[in-house]
């Protein structure tokens, strides 16, 4: 099995098409079908289901795949860290992050980034946070700034970053900005809820602190972005339960803690392969991170 070959049955799992993946991989659809074939003969097993459409991984081919992404990205790594040595930081850096994450400013660490590494292209995704950690442990991205989430100790690390307790967002002439008292899970339960979709951070430790009193919610409005979020609070149509530092991105919200959450916190991190499949580039950028948390603080992103 080489390297060429994994590349190639990636394209073509990505692309779901083997004139796209050709095309994209510069080579020809034949020798691209051949490489895929000497594959399937050497593991015994085919990868694909072909169609006169499409192609589309087998269960042999999705077991694959996860182990192809993840031996490609270790030998970026490896090609990069050899570069790294000779004084010269080159490569990609793909790096995930949600939306507002606290603890880091992101565009301003990766403008930071750029100014001292300015060799190195840079790739931004934004997803939920459960879909960032697949993504880190697959090998899809070099890290990711997302919601603290315990990690898979043979793919994944998490460096925490900051904590913080939860916030309940209303109008202002909702009844809680009347009553002026913070509210616990159980004084909610018959409140209509915006919230994120339930990979996100601050919907995952929202559940959580509700499960744990065994209060069940109604989240009848469900958004995938942070203003959206804030617009609909806004309009008086439900309340959201965010982590704290969103207080300043609407202060014509009313804000009010959260209590009795039995201790779960809003916490974040940066999700990181393991040490030895972690590239140079993600290893600077943790570093340019550290040097700027001695500096002064990072405030959350808008």
């Amino acid at each position: 099995m080489e390297i060429r070959q994994l590349q190639h049955f990636v394209s073509v799992a990505e692309e779901q098409h083997f004139t796209r993946a050709a095309a994209r991989l510069m080579v020809s659809q034949s020798g691209l079908s051949a490489s895929i074939r000497a594959l399937e003969r050497e593991l015994q097993a085919p990868l694909f289901v072909r169609t006169t459409r499409t192609v589309t991984l087998t269960e042999a081919g999705r077991a694959l795949l996860v182990e192809a992404e993840r031996i490609l990205a270790q030998e970026r790594a490896a090609r990069e860290a050899v570069a790294a040595v000779q004084g010269v930081l080159r490569g990609t850096l793909t790096l995930g992050a949600e939306q507002c994450i606290a603890g880091v400013n992101v565009a301003g660490l990766l403008a930071a980034f750029r100014r001292r590494h300015p060799q190195v292209e840079i790739r931004l995704r934004q997803w939920g946070s459960a879909a960032l950690a697949e993504q880190v442990a697959a090998g899809r991205l070099d890290m990711a700034f997302a919601y603290g989430t315990e990690a898979d100790p043979e793919h994944l690390r998490s460096v925490a970053l900051t904590s913080e307790p939860m916030t309940v967002l209303s109008h202002p002439d909702h009844a809680l900005a009347a009553s002026g008292a913070a509210p616990a899970p159980c004084d909610l339960g018959e409140e209509v809820f915006v919230d994120f979709h339930p990979d996100w951070g601050p919907r995952r430790v929202t559940d959580a602190a509700f499960a744990m009193l065994g209060v069940r919610r109604t989240v009848a409005l469900e958004v995938n972005d942070v203003h959206s979020l804030l617009d609909l609070v806004g309009e008086g149509l439900g309340v959201a339960v965010v982590p704290r530092h969103f207080e300043s991105k609407r202060p014509s919200l009313y804000a009010t803690p959260l209590k009795e959450t039995g201790g779960v916190v809003y916490e974040t991190a940066a999700l990181l392969p393991v040490p030895e499949a972690t590239s140079p580039a993600a290893k600077a950028l943790m570093a340019l991170l550290e040097e700027e948390t001695h500096g002064a603080h990072i405030d959350a992103g808008d």
